[in-house]
């Protein structure tokens, strides 16, 4: 057995959660401190985003902080605090609460979230560099997979 076909079966018996963890945690930490470099946070573009009616939002309707963490529970932290991050998105002048606390995106709001999504593609690259794309799909398929065996409905 060659030295490539010891470390091939080696990580074939490596713990697939272990892994994935570890990405995740890799990646969120990347692609947060590249928007920090930027001026906003991951919490901050996603109210945004989920406010724009061109964007996430069907209609562009003003939800409340309850609504919008209903909307985001799926990707948001434990660490992530959108009621203050929505203050700093008011201070700004991107976002407007109304009498009955609703957040509303403003125009210049939603021209921030249009100017910090034209960085996503180069954050994916720096991310994706060296990956060909036929081993990314592939590499989401066994994830996937992975996900269905388990007897999860996420996949």
């Amino acid at each position: 057995m060659t030295n490539h076909q010891k470390l091939e079966a080696e990580l074939a018996g490596q713990p697939a959660a272990y892994w994935t963890g570890v990405a995740y945690e890799a990646l969120i930490a990347f692609t947060r401190a590249q928007q920090a470099e930027l001026g906003f946070t991951q919490p901050q573009y996603w109210l945004l985003r989920n406010l724009s009616k061109n964007d996430i939002s069907p209609d562009g309707h003003g939800m409340t902080l309850p609504e919008l963490q209903k909307a985001m529970s799926s990707y948001l932290r434990a660490e992530d605090d959108l009621k203050a991050e929505a203050e700093v998105l008011l201070e700004r002048g991107w976002l407007t609460r109304d009498g009955e606390g609703r957040l509303w995106i403003t125009e210049s709001g939603d021209e921030a979230r249009a100017g910090l999504k034209r960085h996503a593609p180069a954050i994916r690259e720096r991310i994706h560099q060296g990956i060909d794309d036929a081993d990314y799909v592939t590499t989401l398929k066994v994830l996937q997979q992975m996900i269905r065996n388990t007897g999860s409905p996420l996949a």
